[in-house]
């Protein structure tokens, strides 16, 4: 768990990259961050690592750093390799570094490569963690009772497809499923009509736990490598007659993405923050609970959810920002309590898995963090600048998240983009 001795001199504001672009006020990528991802260069097939540095990607392997191109070798290390590795780059990509000329050749244009998912996913689970989220969306099926009554207790998840996660930049096409209304007698199948996004984080698992071994609280963010930005697309009207009993299922696997850079954990140490509920909510269970995790377990992470019609992109429009929310603040359980409570049971977790953390709205109603909730359950639509209004997705429709940490006297962070188009349903 992060405490105040995790922040050391990788963190120094006043550190300057010999990479001019990343010393930039607003560069998501400064010699702070250093999140890890995958790319391809111009036909090549095999994926590289690299580490995103202002405008540039980093080539470890070309730049000494590591001898293969196992991203799950990379995932895997414990702490105090992982530790040594981020300083060994940040110390090379620093202004005045020996490494200077040796490593330029190890540099390549962001521009000019193809990022693809930021490491192999194996298995993938959608957690429920946002308390306004789920309290917004019980509320228009359930007024009396939004809640029920094991969430502040247990963190709800399922089990998702991670063979449908598609990285950033990649588009995907509507679905069809079974759909009933209210007054059909039966369903019918059809393409989707309730398209909608998701704003949500994702955590990717570095060292496994063995099968039958819990992890404790206090070492859980040691098996976590660090957190992307999430897309959980969701076919509300599937999703409405399908989830019961048994919850999401064709609702939500056609399609999920993901960003492809991995901030760290290490780079998140600033941003912890003590985990705090509100007057009147129970306390955890011992297990979910930790004197470290109660001062440092919360992350401040700013998000945003933008979109961008196929009107506003033809009319040269940039994407219009229709929610926003914190993670600290939209968040009922913690990255720790995610890993804590999915292992409690002895299940065993691998290097690559992946979990959402599910919708992370804010309080009030501009801070929403899908379109359901916006358009109050498709009841109001959203105005948009350009005059075009929704309710759902329409095909042709840009969705992108962005997400960046801020606190006084340390650099901003960025995590890039997690943006796909909606394309219409094939025949």
């Amino acid at each position: 768990m992060p405490a105040a001795t995790d922040i050391d001199a990788t963190h120094d504001p006043a550190t300057r990259s010999w990479v001019e672009a990343a010393n930039a006020d607003d560069a998501e990528f400064p010699i702070q961050n250093l999140p890890f991802g995958r790319f391809q260069a111009p036909g090549e097939r095999r994926w590289r690592i690299g580490v995103a540095i202002g405008d540039q990607v980093l080539d470890l392997r070309r730049a000494g750093l590591i001898r293969h191109g196992d991203m799950r070798r990379v995932l895997g290390l414990r702490p105090g390799a992982r530790q040594a590795l981020r300083r060994a780059i940040h110390d090379g990509l620093r202004e005045g570094s020996s490494s200077r000329t040796a490593w330029r050749e190890a540099l390549v244009p962001m521009g000019s490569v193809t990022l693809g998912l930021p490491c192999e996913i194996g298995d993938y689970t959608d957690f429920y963690v946002g308390i306004h989220h789920a309290s917004a969306v019980g509320r228009l099926f359930r007024p009396d009772n939004p809640l029920m009554p094991n969430y502040r207790w247990v963190p709800i998840g399922y089990h998702g497809r991670a063979s449908t996660i598609l990285p950033s930049g990649r588009d995907f096409h509507r679905p069809r499923g079974q759909i009933k209304s209210p007054q059909d007698a039966a369903p019918v199948l059809a393409e989707s009509q309730r398209l909608d996004c998701e704003l949500e984080l994702g955590v990717v698992i570095g060292r496994p736990n063995a099968l039958g071994r819990p992890i404790p609280i206090e070492q859980a963010e040691d098996h976590v490598f660090g957190l992307t930005l999430f897309n959980d697309w969701s076919a509300r009207d599937i999703q409405s007659w399908e989830y019961q009993p048994l919850g999401p299922f064709l609702g939500k696997s056609f399609a999920s993405t993901i960003s492809p850079w991995m901030v760290t954990l290490d780079a998140l140490a600033p941003f912890h923050r003590a985990f705090r509920r509100d007057p009147g909510e129970p306390s955890p269970l011992p297990y979910l609970d930790g004197k470290t995790h109660r001062t440092h377990g919360a992350i401040d992470i700013r998000l945003e959810l933008r979109l961008q019609t196929a009107a506003m992109r033809a009319a040269g429009l940039p994407a219009e920002r229709i929610g926003r929310s914190g993670f600290a603040d939209a968040a009922y359980w913690t990255v720790a309590q995610l890993v804590s409570h999915h292992t409690v049971n002895g299940c065993a977790l691998a290097t690559g898995d992946l979990f959402g953390t599910g919708t992370l709205s804010g309080r009030d109603p501009d801070q929403a963090g899908s379109l359901l909730e916006l358009s109050q359950g498709g009841t109001r639509a959203i105005r948009l600048s350009n005059g075009e209004e929704r309710y759902f997705l329409h095909d042709g429709d840009a969705v992108s998240l962005r997400a960046c940490c801020e606190r006084a006297g340390f650099r901003r962070i960025g995590f890039g983009d997690c943006i796909a188009t909606v394309l219409p349903a094939l025949d």
